[in-house]
């Protein structure tokens, strides 16, 4: 065997301590979700999505919102940027969009996640500047729906906006590596989908994601006596369309017949008319409403907080076009934490609360006479077998993978 030259070993050091180097210096695969309005905290984009593709270990994963704590024991290779300090209306929304541009330029993405369709644009200038660039698009709302039925907006403003969003949309299926649905009714609405192929649309819906340091209820929901404190919640966004006034006259109402009613509304307003509105409705009702937050973001552990310490759940949405489909995410959140839900009568809801033995169905409307109701409720058992897993994020993170490992 002969010797090995002060040269040989030299140059074997040299060449393990490249592969070493190599190995370990070599760039993680990075996934940008982003979003103007939504926190930083959102629980679909960091902690459905984000927590999700942060099980790679081998895969950084940032995620660019509104300003907002960011969560507690978070995964180390989960990263937040602020996009938005500002209110929605300010100029900070703006320069949102440069903060933006910049953050795909320094971190230069292998895959984008958008969530909101005015970072579209500039998505997609990303990608025509560069190859092999991909983006998917998470279409959370139907935006042009809002947009027409809603009454945010008027006249050309409201037809104009409705059109833009449409035919950036349309682009974006175009150039996309997939379309994401957050509701299943999307897939019949959406005027861009069917020309895209059927393996490019997944829908995922916004079940519940117990956060890392959460254990699994077992609630065992006590039949109620009329002359104890019943406990009612409205949890999330605080609006008109979602019933929150609503919510109000049926406690009132409710007070007739269970007088130790009482309701916790907790979540944002975005609306600054519906927001002093919201505020004398609480002080006009002397005690029978609390309001955690309106103005103010909340910490979703918060909102899992009141949901667990709750009776009811009430989700009092008026029927319109652009909610009337969908599947309100707090339903999943209330069926994942054991807690009966009121809902009105929507075919689509009532269906699974009653697979499930997850609540009763309910008038919000001012003339329904809820003397029945406050009689059956001592007797109505909820949930006969447990926590239902289809409430649960799980089944949507197969899917997931799924679709990631087929277009990467």
């Amino acid at each position: 065997m002969g010797k090995t030259s002060i040269f040989d070993r030299k140059n074997g050091a040299n060449l393990r301590f490249y592969l070493l180097s190599t190995l370990l210096l070599s760039p993680a695969f990075r996934v940008l979700l982003a979003s103007v309005l939504k926190p930083l905290d959102d629980t679909r984009m960091y902690g459905k999505l984000g927590r999700t593709l942060a099980e790679r270990a081998d895969w950084q994963i940032h995620v660019a919102g509104r300003l907002a704590p960011t969560p507690a024991n978070g995964p180390t290779n989960l990263h937040t940027h602020t996009l938005l300090a500002g209110s929605r209306l300010s100029f900070a929304r703006l320069r949102a969009q440069w903060v933006y541009w910049r953050l795909l330029s320094r971190l230069q993405p292998d895959l984008v996640v958008v969530h909101a369709p005015e970072l579209l644009p500039l998505t997609l200038l990303w990608q025509r500047l560069g190859q092999g660039r991909r983006f998917l698009y998470d279409v959370r709302e139907n935006y042009a729906l809002n947009v027409t039925t809603q009454h945010v907006y008027s006249g050309l403003t409201r037809r104009g906006l409705a059109a833009g969003l449409r035919w950036v949309e349309r682009l974006a299926a175009r150039n996309a590596a997939a379309i994401i649905l957050a509701e299943r009714s999307y897939a019949a609405e959406l005027p861009f989908l069917p020309v895209l192929p059927a393996d490019r649309v997944v829908v995922l819906e916004n079940k519940y994601q117990p956060a890392p340091d959460e254990l699994q209820p077992v609630r065992n929901q006590p039949l109620l006596k009329p002359g104890e404190p019943l406990r009612l919640l409205y949890s999330g966004t605080i609006s008109h369309l979602n019933g929150v006034f609503a919510a109000i006259d049926f406690t009132q109402r409710l007070r007739q017949h269970w007088p130790q009613a009482h309701l916790t509304i907790i979540g944002f307003c975005q609306r600054p008319d519906q927001l002093r509105q919201l505020q004398q409705a609480v002080t006009a009702a002397k005690g029978a409403v609390t309001l955690i937050g309106g103005a103010a973001l909340i910490p979703h552990s918060r909102i899992v907080a009141e949901i667990q310490r709750s009776h009811l759940g009430l989700l009092p949405y008026q029927k319109h076009d652009s909610t009337w489909r969908c599947m309100p995410t707090k339903l999943y959140e209330y069926m994942a934490q054991g807690l009966p839900a009121l809902i009105p009568p929507n075919a689509l809801w009532q269906q699974l609360v009653e697979q499930h033995g997850a609540g009763m169905v309910v008038g919000f409307e001012p003339t329904a006479d809820l003397a029945d109701f406050s009689r059956q409720l001592p007797t109505t058992s909820f949930y006969p077998n447990g926590i239902p897993a289809e409430a649960l994020w799980q089944s949507e993170a197969l899917k997931l993978w799924s679709l990631l490992d087929a277009i990467r």
